[in-house]
């Protein structure tokens, strides 16, 4: 009688105690602040997570590079101690050269372009390759076109571009392109870019437009051209280690949350682009467009740059990308 007793008792305290046993946490590092479009985005999958799991996954977000720069924390979810982040798929590309595809030159003309190849069977090719790195992709997310600024006269053909020293990222493609361009490389971190600009050690720059306007780059800048000769695109990555412990219904969880926050992010994305061009213009920024014919020239100016990486990433990969935006 007392070993049932002891029984009931003990059941009972499991039932009085909830799902909390069951709850499966998970630290969420991001880059850019809460407010920001990919911090919106990570707000967002946490909350879709939260409820469709009815609480039993919980997602904390940790904002502003708070644990750390993305190749730092993309390391950390392969090892295991931090179980998501969303970098840009730049940062993928040490590790699997043919995500440097996504960072050729000039490759989308517009964000329809980027969703057929990026949510299409080629995304999801490249997401395979992942597990293999202790990672797995969730979906693609938008950080947005990159668009030139500089203080010396705006952009309006390949020619304004030469001599021009602009900044660029340790990324080879990226230091390329912009000779390919006939402007100088300048590699530099974003925290010196600022500084950079404002004393003319560099002339210019190029990035997203809400990321020109949160870095105040409008104040040491007199041009913006919308040159959108890059596209970036932000991968939401969970650590394998963690991924392996789930249930198949989480998983699903996880997958659904990210494809249906990636249209929220991407609204949130767009609408902080325009938003940001609007604002800089107010504050004095001249803008202007490139012209479809002069876009085309630019693109034919790096096309070096394309058969420079072709070898890197797969000419079967080009072929197939390139087949998609024909």
């Amino acid at each position: 009688m007392k070993i049932r007793n002891a029984v009931w008792v003990g059941l009972l305290a499991a039932a009085l105690s909830g799902p909390s046993w069951a709850v499966v946490t998970g630290k969420f590092a991001v880059t850019l602040p809460e407010k920001s479009h990919q911090g919106q985005g990570v707000a967002k999958f946490a909350e879709l997570v939260k409820a469709r799991s009815n609480g039993e996954i919980e997602i904390k977000p940790f904002y502003g590079g708070a644990l750390g720069d993305d190749v730092k924390v993309t390391s950390a979810l392969q090892g295991g101690t931090i179980e998501f982040t969303v970098p840009q798929t730049t940062t993928l590309t040490g590790m699997v050269k043919a995500y440097e595809i996504l960072d050729f030159p000039f490759l989308f003309k517009n964000a329809e372009q980027a969703e057929k190849v990026l949510d299409g069977p080629t995304g999801q090719k490249l997401m395979d390759l992942l597990p293999a790195q202790g990672l797995v992709g969730l979906a693609y997310w938008e950080n947005g076109f990159f668009n030139a600024t500089n203080s010396k006269h705006p952009i309006a053909r390949v020619e304004d571009f030469k001599g021009l020293k602009f900044r660029s990222i340790q990324a080879r493609i990226t230091q390329e392109t912009i000779k390919a361009l006939g402007a100088n490389p300048v590699p530099l971190a974003v925290p010196e870019l600022y500084t950079a600009l404002e004393t003319k050690t560099i002339d210019g720059q190029g990035t997203p437009n809400a990321v020109i306007a949160a870095l105040k780059l409008y104040e040491v800048q007199k041009y913006l051209s919308i040159t959108r000769h890059s596209y970036g695109a932000f991968i939401p990555l969970v650590s394998k280690k963690f991924w392996d412990q789930l249930t198949a219904e989480q998983q699903k969880i996880l997958r659904d949350a990210a494809v249906e926050a990636r249209g929220y992010q991407r609204e949130v994305a767009r609408a902080q682009s325009e938003g940001a061009r609007k604002m800089m213009a107010e504050k004095g920024l001249q803008v202007n467009e490139v012209s479809d014919a002069e876009h085309a020239r630019m693109r034919q100016a790096v096309q070096p740059v394309w058969d420079m990486f072709t070898p890197d990433v797969g000419a079967e990969l080009v072929q197939e990308v390139e087949a998609q935006l024909k």
